[in-house]
């Protein structure tokens, strides 16, 4: 299975994909810290992540799939929603936790 497919398999099979540096338990960059911060706050405990720091090749292949050039990167049901900072401005602005209800990640 190529990088591509695994990624491809890991954002359309789970609700919720963090890819990441580190664990949600480890953080291993603040970005990556702060983005786990606001989807438990949000009510989002429950996701599956991806240590890019574990694996060079899905490092590198998740810029490429979605053509974004940073980590952390958030997923919701296979759609690319952004990186750290479009998950703290939907955050700040109150938009996060709503756009996971209208997905159907949280109960209303």
């Amino acid at each position: 299975m190529s990088t591509q497919d695994m990624i491809r398999e890991q954002v359309t099979t789970h609700p919720v994909v963090l890819y990441m540096k580190g664990t949600p338990q480890f953080p291993q960059c603040g970005f990556s810290h702060a983005a786990v911060q606001m989807l438990n706050a949000c009510g989002v405990d429950n996701f599956f992540s991806v240590n890019v720091l574990a694996d060079s090749e899905i490092r590198q292949g998740i810029k490429d799939y979605s053509q974004w050039p940073t980590i952390p990167q958030l997923y919701v049901k296979g759609e690319f929603v952004g990186g750290a900072d479009i998950v703290r401005e939907m955050f700040q602005a109150g938009e996060l936790k709503p756009y996971f209800v209208d997905k159907g990640v949280l109960a209303a």
